[in-house]
């Protein structure tokens, strides 16, 4: 900016001046590093498919492409691998959630353990709660936010 100030090259730009290596309070912010998470104390004894967290963000204000406005986000926790599926309504949760589980125990030739969701409605039903049973997998409901270890 200075070099185009000095030189006139942009009509209408007004005289600033301009300070070396300074950046604004936005620049700053956007350039601020967080500090590293501490390592767990022992490291993770599970294995793939050992515990799926399962949540339902929504609904969005604004509708995805396809005019859908949830999204079911499942994270394996040992590949901490992510799916994500979106939904036009919540009552598609249990049948989406039942379809990807199977998808993915075929696909890595495992079976789910554990389920863990935030004990939402979504997941608290007799078709899931059957699913699970049939799949002789362990619901296991908390929190998510309490389920997190304080780093400060």
């Amino acid at each position: 900016m200075d070099r185009l100030v000095k030189n006139d090259s942009v009509r209408g730009l007004p005289v600033l001046r301009f300070q070396k290596n300074h950046l604004c309070q936005d620049c700053e912010k956007g350039k601020m590093n967080k500090a590293s998470h501490k390592p767990k104390p022992e490291p993770c004894k599970s294995d793939i498919l050992d515990i799926l967290h399962v949540d339902l963000c929504g609904p969005m204000k604004t509708k995805s492409i396809g005019k859908k406005r949830y999204i079911l986000v499942v994270v394996d926790d040992y590949s901490r691998y992510t799916w994500v599926k979106f939904l036009k309504s919540k009552d598609e949760t249990s049948e989406v959630l039942i379809n990807l589980v199977k998808t993915i125990q075929t696909n890595k030739q495992k079976q789910v353990k554990i389920v863990r969701s935030d004990n939402g409605t979504e997941f608290k039903n007799n078709t899931l709660q059957a699913f699970y049973e049939d799949q002789g997998c362990q619901i296991n409901a908390c929190l998510f936010r309490s389920s997190f270890v304080s780093l400060g």
